[in-house]
């Protein structure tokens, strides 16, 4: 008799808190989520649940400073006022790290999305030493950490962009060409507090979620209404970094596409033309070679280390190596993205790092590229846009890549689960 109640009692306890860890996921997602901040009813009437169950999980929520309510919405019929809820600001955080060619740094974003804290140093990181490097990026972490402790705040994690392969299963770059570094387990480097979670991912991939937490493209060009109005970012496009290195990410319904190891999305590494110049990658032709940054500046006769904003004075004035750089990497990009485009059937082509600033040059020879080259051009509507993010867009997205966590698991978070 006793076996038989064990039996019936153990699985539907289990299947209970299961229940109530998705429905506090489910609750949190509904508040993330809404275009403006919602109310418990319009929880409720969204998700199927009685109000009093929602009510319940919303008070959790609070509780774990993961929601807020908001002042009292001025009510429209007789009755109380709804109180709206919003994501809370200032009470959990994330931190994202980058170590890229040219800069490392760190950012903490709340909740609400919004920068509380960060540091960027400039540098030049070609051929570095990954332990010198990993160790200075790890004080500026700790600095950061230990500010917004200071006023209160829970660090939930921090994520490590970095330029190459990553395997982020394993917590192991790979190979970063560009930075001299292969074969590292980069995360005991920083040297931070074991309690604190470190995760890596590839500088790329963390640079395109950021897009999609933005939700606008602001220039319009290409991408917008015809009288240039912000127009939403899809759920689904590939995102293309530009610097020394040139990196992509393939986003799917918001989610990153990874491939069998992580490694999707080396677009830079793309063969334009196998007779071309060496690449550091040790290959030859690489598109990095006609559309990086280096590349770009060394076509235009300027040195290496000079600004892309210098690079932009030439093109305004019209000078002919500077527009013929351009123009060649626009055409070697072009090449690139269409067979991206012919392979994996997509419409929306965001692009980050330096080309934003190039896009009024690069936008032709791509566009005729694609045009050219793409199969289905004549059948649809192919855009290529500015990326929304673009000030060190791999630390919002390794901070928002954090946060995520918690709203997917709040449970983690809420005393008594």
């Amino acid at each position: 008799m006793n076996r038989s109640v064990a039996t019936r009692t153990g699985p539907p306890a289990a299947r209970q808190a299961t229940l109530r860890e998705h429905n506090l996921a489910l609750v949190a997602r509904a508040v993330f989520e809404a275009s403006v901040p919602c109310s418990r009813a319009d929880i409720a009437a969204a998700s199927g649940l009685t109000r009093a169950t929602v009510s319940t999980l919303v008070d959790r929520l609070v509780a774990a400073r993961i929601v807020a309510e908001l002042p009292p919405a001025t009510p429209q019929r007789a009755g109380r006022p709804a109180v709206p809820l919003a994501p809370a600001a200032r009470t959990i955080v994330g931190l994202g790290l980058e170590v890229n060619v040219d800069y490392l740094g760190g950012r903490v974003l709340d909740l609400s999305g919004a920068v509380v804290a960060e540091h960027v140093d400039p540098d030049d990181l070609h051929d570095s030493d990954p332990g010198e490097v990993l160790a200075r990026l790890g004080r500026i972490a700790r600095d950061l950490v230990e500010r917004v402790r200071a006023d209160g705040m829970t660090v939930a994690g921090a994520r490590l962009a970095l330029p190459g392969l990553v395997d982020s299963r394993a917590g192991r770059l790979e190979v970063a060409p560009n930075l001299g570094w292969s074969r590292l387990d980069p995360a005991p480097l920083l040297g931070l507090d074991p309690e604190l979670p470190v995760e890596i991912g590839n500088e790329a991939k963390l640079a395109a979620l950021a897009q999609s937490s933005r939700g606008v493209v602001p220039d319009g060009a290409g991408h917008g209404e015809e009288d240039g109005s912000p127009q939403p970012v899809p759920s689904t496009y590939l995102y293309v970094s530009g610097d020394v290195g040139i990196g992509s990410a393939i986003v799917v319904d918001r989610r990153l596409f990874h491939g069998r190891h992580g490694w999707a999305g080396e677009i830079g590494h793309v063969v334009v033309d196998p007779r071309g110049p060496r690449c550091r990658c040790g290959a030859t032709g690489c598109l990095e070679q006609y559309a990086g940054k280096d590349a770009l500046l060394r076509g235009a006769g300027l040195d290496v280390g000079a600004d892309t904003a210098e690079l932009v004075a030439l093109l305004d004035a019209g000078a002919p190596a500077a527009r013929e750089s351009v123009a060649r990497a626009g055409t070697a990009l072009g090449s690139a993205l269409a067979d991206y485009v012919n392979l994996v059937d997509i419409d929306t082509v965001l692009l980050g790092g330096i080309y934003p600033a190039l896009l009024p040059h690069l936008r032709a020879p791509v566009e005729a590229e694609l045009q050219t080259r793409v199969l289905a051009a004549p059948s649809v509507d192919l855009h290529v846009a500015a990326a929304p993010v673009g000030d060190h867009a791999a630390l919002t997205g390794g901070a928002r890549e954090v946060l995520r966590g918690v709203v997917e698991n709040p449970s983690a978070w809420v005393e008594g689960d």
